[in-house]
C-alpha cells in the first residue's frame, strides 16, 4: 500500500450513463445502457449512475432494467432537490440517488435565482424525504470549487444530521488545481467524500489523486473520460494511475479495461483519440528502432504499464524510424527469414517509403521481402472487372469477374453501402480458394476536395492468421477492392505455393 494514500479503501462511481451521455450527439438507449452497466459492474466499480429518472420514460426504463439485473454494482440516479425527481428515482427502483444542489454563488444566483438560505432549505428537506422513500443519499455540492467554502461545510453538516450517507465536491467547470484540493477537502471529509472532476484544463486525474490523499474515498470517474464539454476523469487512467503509480489495488479486473473502452466507443459513437492514454490507439504501438530495440530486450524499457494488463496487445509499426530489429521482427511473423544483408537492404526500403509520408503495411513489407529475396510471388487472384450499382432506391448491388486459381469466377451481391457490397461479393467469390474474413476497415482522406485520394486499409484473417492491407485511390471502392485483393493474395500466397509443389 503507498504511503501516499494511506491504508483506506477507495470506491469507483461511473457516471458514464448520465454524465457521460451528456456529451453532445450521444443518446443511449435502454438496452444500450443495460449492457454497458453489466460491463461495469463486471469489472468491479461500486456504484452506476444509471441516468436521471425524471428526463424520461425512456431513462426510466433504463433505470429499472439496471436495478432488476441483479447486478453487484449499487444503481444510482441524479436527482433534484425535487420531491418529485426523488420519487421516480424511488420508483424505478433505484438504490441511491445523487443530490445535487448548486453552492457557489453564480450558480445560487443565476441559475437558481434564489439565495443561499433557501437552497439550504430545499437541500434538507430533499434529503429527509429522499431517506424516508428509503434511498441511500450521496449529498452533492455543485460547483463547489467556486463556492464559499464555509457555506459548503455548512450545508454538508446539516445534510448528514437530515440523513446524507455520503457526501460529493463537485468541481464542476474543471479550475480545481491539484494544490487546491489539497487544502480544502480535508475538512470536508465528515461523511464518505467523493470527488467530482471535469477535465476542462486538463487537471481531472491530478486533481481527482490529489483528493485522494487529501482525504476523499471514491471518485467519479466516466469511461474513456466522456461528459460535457471536455468531460470527466477517466476511469481507466484512475485505476491505472492507482495500480502502478501508488501500487494501490483498487479491486478492478484491469484486463476487461480495454474491451470496455471499446463497448463504449462503440455504442456511444465517440471515437478516443489514437493518442488517448490507456486506451487509444497509439497508446501501445511503437515504431522508432531505438525504442523498439528496447522493448524487444524489456518492454518495461519504453512502456510504463504492459498493454497485456489493461486486454491489450503491442504493436510494432514499421516506417522511417524503423530498425533492424523491428523490421526483423515483423518479418519473422510473416514467415520470412532474411540474411543480414538482405535484412539490411529491407530496413533500407522500409526507411524509403516513410519518408515518402507512406503507412507501411504487412502487404509492402512481404513485396520489400519478397522482392528482395527473390521469392516469386505469383498473384492467385485478379480482378477481371468489377460493376456497383446504387442510388436512393436502388439497393447496392455488385458484381465482379475474377480468375481464382486460373478460374474465371462471377459473382454478385448486395450491401448496406456500394463499398460494403464491393467487399461483400470479393469474399464470396474467393470461397473456393479459403474463407477470408475482413476484420477491420479504415479510409481517410489523403487530400481535399472532391477528387480526394483516399488510402483504405484493411485487416484480413484465415485460419488465424491476420494481415493488413493498403489501397490508394480518388475512388473509395477502387481503392477498398485494391487493399482487399492485395492482401487475400498474399493470405493465400501459402496455398497456392502448396498447390504448386503438389502439381510438380
Amino acid at each position: 500500500m503507498s504511503v501516499l494514500l494511506g491504508n483506506r479503501r477507495f470506491r469507483f462511481f461511473d457516471t458514464t450513463l448520465r454524465d457521460g451521455e451528456q456529451t453532445p450527439g450521444v443518446s443511449l438507449t435502454p438496452v444500450n445502457k443495460l449492457e454497458i452497466a453489466a460491463a461495469l459492474s463486471d469489472i468491479g466499480v461500486d456504484v452506476i449512475e444509471a441516468g436521471s429518472a425524471v428526463a424520461s420514460e425512456g431513462e426510466r426504463e433504463a433505470i429499472r432494467l439496471i436495478a432488476d439485473a441483479g447486478l453487484a454494482a449499487e444503481c444510482c440516479t441524479y436527482v433534484r432537490a425535487l420531491n418529485q425527481d426523488i420519487d421516480c428515482a424511488a420508483e424505478a427502483g433505484a438504490d441511491s440517488v445523487h443530490l445535487v444542489v448548486p453552492v457557489s454563488d453564480l450558480h445560487i444566483s443565476k441559475k437558481m435565482q434564489k439565495t443561499r438560505e433557501e437552497v439550504h432549505a430545499m437541500a434538507m428537506s430533499a434529503v429527509a424525504y429522499a431517506k424516508e422513500r428509503g434511498l441511500i443519499v450521496e449529498l452533492s455540492g455543485e460547483d463547489a470549487s467556486r463556492a464559499d467554502q464555509e457555506f459548503l461545510a455548512m450545508l454538508y453538516r446539516d445534510g448528514i444530521e437530515s440523513g446524507a450517507d455520503r457526501l460529493c465536491f463537485c468541481d464542476t467547470v474543471g479550475v480545481l488545481t491539484p494544490e487546491r484540493a489539497t487544502e480544502i477537502i480535508p475538512p470536508l471529509c465528515m461523511a464518505p467524500l467523493s470527488i467530482h472532476c471535469h477535465n476542462d484544463l486538463g487537471l481531472a486525474l491530478a486533481t481527482t489523486l490529489a483528493a485522494f490523499k487529501a482525504g476523499a474515498s471514491c471518485s467519479h470517474v466516466t469511461v474513456n473520460g466522456l461528459g460535457e464539454r471536455a468531460g470527466n476523469t477517466p476511469f481507466e487512467e484512475v485505476i491505472m494511475s492507482l495500480e502502478t503509480l501508488y501500487g494501490y489495488k483498487t479491486g478492478i479486473d484491469t484486463k476487461k479495461i480495454y474491451p470496455l473502452s471499446t463497448l463504449v466507443s462503440r455504442l456511444t459513437g465517440v471515437p478516443f483519440a489514437t493518442n488517448k492514454p490507456i486506451v487509444g490507439t497509439m497508446a501501445f504501438t511503437h515504431e522508432s528502432g531505438i525504442h523498439a530495440h528496447g522493448l524487444f530486450r524489456d518492454s518495461r524499457t519504453y512502456e510504463p504499464i504492459s498493454p497485456e494488463s489493461v486486454g491489450r496487445q503491442r504493436r510494432i509499426v514499421l516506417g522511417k524510424h524503423s530498425g533492424s530489429a523491428s523490421v526483423k521482427a515483423a518479418l519473422t511473423e510473416l514467415g520470412y527469414s532474411p540474411n543480414p544483408r538482405q535484412l539490411e537492404e529491407i530496413v533500407k526500403r522500409v526507411k524509403a517509403l516513410g519518408d515518402e509520408g507512406r503507412r507501411v503495411s504487412d502487404t509492402d513489407v512481404m513485396a520489400i521481402a519478397d522482392a528482395v529475396m527473390l521469392l516469386e510471388c505469383k498473384p492467385i487472384i485478379s480482378v477481371k472487372q468489377f460493376t456497383v450499382v446504387s442510388g436512393s432506391n436502388i439497393l447496392p448491388t455488385a458484381s465482379v469477374t475474377m480468375e481464382v486459381n486460373g478460374e474465371e469466377v462471377t459473382g454478385a451481391a448486395t450491401g448496406d453501402g456500394p463499398v460494403d457490397a464491393a467487399l461483400r461479393v470479393l469474399q464470396q467469390s474467393v470461397a473456393s480458394a479459403g474463407d477470408i474474413r475482413l476484420d477491420e476497415y479504415h479510409v481517410e482522406a489523403i487530400t481535399g476536395g472532391t477528387d480526394a485520394m483516399v488510402d483504405v486499409t484493411v485487416k484480413l484473417r484465415k485460419d488465424g492468421r491476420t494481415i493488413t492491407s493498403r489501397g490508394a485511390r480518388t475512388d473509395i471502392i477502387q481503392a477498398s477492392v485494391e487493399a482487399v485483393v492485395t492482401g487475400m493474395n498474399r493470405l493465400l500466397r501459402e496455398l497456392d505455393e502448396k498447390r504448386r509443389t503438389d502439381t510438380d
